[in-house]
């Protein structure tokens, strides 16, 4: 491992915090990962996570500096990503909206700051466009209105994923039993928290829906912002990579002509940042310029009465 690498290494002490099943309603169950408590003062930050990640893998870094600095945080899984949602219907990024939206409303935390990584940048433009009413504030990191590939490498990913959710689809149905049965024996085991980040890792990861998560990725591919990402009217912030070669940097930064009163804040690394430790106080800076803006603009007078269940 050179030097580069583990300067740029996970910080080994990280304090996730432990997280809680939601119910939403005519939706399903999720999983919710909160840190701070609500002020009237500083919007709710609500983290949404990228493609293959989780609420915990995405953000681990970030939940204890943004607490520190006053931020009630909440952290959700996307459907068919770690604990997050289990649906027979095909994924869709407006569903993830949605499902964001419901639990808002349902802990009676609105208007929010909604947090976006990657694929979470698709899902939080996409509550701005669906719940405006929700939102005061966005801030997208390493993030696109588009995803830009080639024509052939276009068809090949989406031909992949698309072949990879249908054939984990038709086979899933040959382990329902198999599963139900595993789930109910662990029903009887005291669980415990893995005893190293590599096995937290791993284990997040097998927690993964792979039907839903392949059916994720296509949909990532044929998202388009472009024709309406111009009437955001909150406060934005960016986060660009500008290493990037997932994202590459002049695509990030078509958001912010996109919105012109939007604010760039850069950082030397690539898709990996959030994983790093320079990434928590750029982002840090941005959420706190984007809440600045908020308060400055009186949005908090339009917080919701909903009431916490």
């Amino acid at each position: 491992m050179d030097s580069e690498t583990t300067a740029k290494s996970v910080q080994p002490a990280l304090k996730i915090p432990l997280g809680r099943r939601v119910v939403l309603p005519g939706r399903g169950r999720t999983f919710v990962r909160e840190v701070g408590t609500p002020s009237a003062d500083l919007p709710t930050l609500v983290l949404v996570h990228g493609w293959m990640a989780s609420a915990g893998l995405n953000w681990a870094p970030v939940y204890e500096p943004l607490a520190a600095a006053g931020f009630h945080v909440l952290g959700v899984d996307l459907r068919g990503h770690g604990r997050g949602i289990r649906s027979w219907r095909r994924f869709q990024l407006e569903e993830c909206a949605d499902d964001i939206a419901a639990l808002v409303r349902q802990l009676g935390c609105g208007p929010i700051i909604v947090v976006g990584y990657s694929m979470g940048g698709l899902v939080s433009q996409l509550v701005w466009q669906r719940h405006r009413d929700l939102v005061a504030g966005l801030v997208l990191c390493s993030t696109t209105q588009k995803f830009e590939l080639g024509r052939r490498e276009r068809y090949l990913f989406i031909s992949l994923m698309s072949y990879g959710a249908a054939t984990v689809r038709v086979g899933r149905g040959a382990t329902v039993w198999y599963r139900a049965a595993r789930r109910m024996g662990a029903a009887y085991v005291r669980q415990v928290r893995p005893r190293t980040v590599q096995r937290w890792v791993r284990a997040e990861l097998r927690r993964h829906d792979m039907r839903q998560v392949l059916e994720a990725g296509y949909a990532t591919c044929q998202f388009d912002s472009r024709p309406w990402l111009g009437a955001v009217d909150v406060p934005t912030a960016l986060v660009v990579t500008t290493r990037d070669r997932a994202i590459h940097p002049d695509v990030q930064m078509r958001i912010a002509r996109s919105i012109p009163t939007a604010t760039v804040h850069t950082l030397d690394d690539d898709h990996t940042a959030f994983m790093h430790r320079e990434f928590p106080p750029v982002l840090l800076e941005a959420c706190r310029e984007v809440t600045a803006k908020v308060g400055r603009a009186g949005v908090s007078s339009r917080r919701t009465t909903w009431t916490r269940n």
